[in-house]
């Protein structure tokens, strides 16, 4: 893969707790990714606004506050939306295994929780944007 991978890690809604997505984010960048953090408080909006100005492969978004289910609902309501069914939408936190298979089943990508490895992040991100390589305009 010539292309640098582009990844944005988000928080979204009011979790302030952003540790694990700095973590993320750090191994993504560790891993030769390029990653743009947007910090806390983020809107589904802004997340996807932000995927398209940044070009990115990937969202990583970290949710520890229950919300999980309407955050990743509507972010990939905006991705569908705005035509980016190229980019992974994948996350983490705290989230219950029935809701794992139900976010998964609406077209969420791998969902991380407590105990997996940054090794385990970056693999998956890399290889998913290596097997669905972007056309060519």
């Amino acid at each position: 893969m010539d292309e640098k991978v582009r990844v944005i890690v988000a928080k979204s809604g009011l979790d302030g707790h952003d540790r694990g997505a700095k973590i993320v984010a750090a191994a993504l960048r560790d891993a030769g990714m390029e990653v743009i953090y947007t910090g806390l408080r983020q809107t589904a909006e802004m997340i996807v606004e932000a995927a398209i100005q940044e070009d990115v492969h990937a969202i990583g978004i970290s949710v520890l506050s229950g919300a999980h289910n309407t955050i990743f609902k509507k972010i990939l309501a905006l991705l569908k939306e705005k035509e980016m069914d190229d980019v992974l939408l994948f996350g983490g936190g705290i989230i219950p295994e029935a809701d794992i298979a139900k976010l998964k089943e609406m077209g969420v990508g791998a969902l991380f929780t407590p105990g997996a490895t940054t090794g385990e992040i970056s693999t998956y991100v890399y290889d998913w944007v290596k097997q669905h390589p972007r056309e060519l305009i």
